[in-house]
């Protein structure tokens, strides 16, 4: 019995070494497998599974490299993203700014891949969070990167006839936006 319960114990120690550690989350442990935070995403999920935490995750797994350039981290993000969006119930969090962070980059990593999705995801991002300027103005940003500015100057209107805050970002946006600027805010501005 002893001997079939140190191989037990030898076998935990090592399962849980190669794959199972995966605390990003707390900053205390790294997975030898990075690419796999299933580990997180079950903490976040089974813990508070609030945006906050989401949002925290979500951004340290984009700082492992730059999804404009890599197909394999744009397809892990976007099932991270869908993930996070599939866990926290809009009813709850429409008022929660990560929330509407999360939102709006799921949009725009979405749209990396398909422009119609992401067009879906700016609505529901819009319709689920239409108090922060900052979600109608990535989906305005969007549709003028589509060459749309027609429909990119109607996002805008919308979003200042309902009241979204600040406003000051909305004037910024529509103010670049008739200066024939590519990008409705600048980084700062953002």
């Amino acid at each position: 019995i002893t001997s079939i319960m140190n191989r037990v114990r030898n076998l935990k120690n090592k399962y849980r070494n190669e794959d199972n550690i995966t605390d990003e989350f707390n900053c205390t442990k790294i997975s030898a497998d990075t690419t796999d935070n299933s580990g997180t995403v079950n903490q976040i999920m089974m813990t508070r599974n609030n945006p906050e935490d989401w949002l925290c995750f979500l951004r340290k797994l984009e700082k492992k490299g730059v999804p404009e350039m890599d197909v394999s981290l744009l397809n892990r993000l976007i099932g991270r993203y869908s993930q996070a969006v599939t866990a926290l119930p809009a009813e709850k969090y429409s008022q929660d700014e990560s929330y509407a962070r999360i939102l709006v980059r799921f949009a725009e990593l979405k749209a990396l891949q398909d422009p119609e999705e992401a067009r879906d995801q700016f609505h529901l991002a819009r319709l689920n969070c239409k108090k922060f300027a900052f979600v109608h103005v990535a989906f305005a940003q969007f549709e003028l990167s589509q060459e749309n500015e027609k429909k990119c100057k109607q996002i805008i209107q919308k979003a200042v006839e309902c009241s979204a805050v600040p406003l000051k970002l909305l004037e910024t946006a529509l103010q670049n936006l008739h200066l024939k600027k590519k990008q409705l805010l600048s980084d700062e501005e953002k």
